[in-house]
């Protein structure tokens, strides 16, 4: 539950999991869904993970990325406002946000001194997009993108 800096490298070193991940791909960062497996929405990736005894694991991180779009004007604020306040009612412990979409991370792939001020959330960190290895790249590029609550 807490591979939140080695996530990447973990995954290199192991086998193929029960969830449906392949081997030697990227493990999840903290309690989030495996890259691709969060499919039914952002409402029951908090659901599933307020369902673990946070106060026994010493701390959990929850990772979701939404497209810009899905957060615009006051309707979208308000819905992940509603979001973060469900999963702590729910007795979630931490969560946090990328707010950009794959293609944009896949520009600044291509030309990042275009986008050396894009930071994402990586794990229990920030990080400038364009600093970080290819490796880490990908995976932040390959977790899900919500588009709608």
């Amino acid at each position: 539950m807490l591979p939140t800096t080695c996530h990447v490298y973990f995954g290199s070193v192991i086998g193929a999991t029960a969830d449906g991940r392949r081997a030697w791909e990227p493990l999840s960062e903290g309690i989030s869904p495996v890259q691709g497996s969060d499919r039914l929405g952002p409402t029951a990736v908090i659901k599933s993970s307020s369902k673990l005894d946070h106060a026994r694991t010493g701390g959990t991180l929850l990772n979701l990325k939404f497209t810009p779009q899905v957060l615009e004007g006051d309707e979208g604020l308000e819905k992940l406002v509603q979001l973060v306040r469900s999963y702590f009612k729910l007795s979630g412990h931490h969560i946090q946000f990328n707010v950009v979409s794959a293609k944009t991370l896949r520009a600044a792939q291509g030309e990042p001194e275009k986008y050396r001020d894009l930071i994402v959330r990586v794990a229990g960190y920030s990080d400038y997009f364009c600093d970080l290895s290819e490796a880490l790249q990908e995976e932040i590029i390959t977790r899900t993108e919500h588009v709608a609550f």
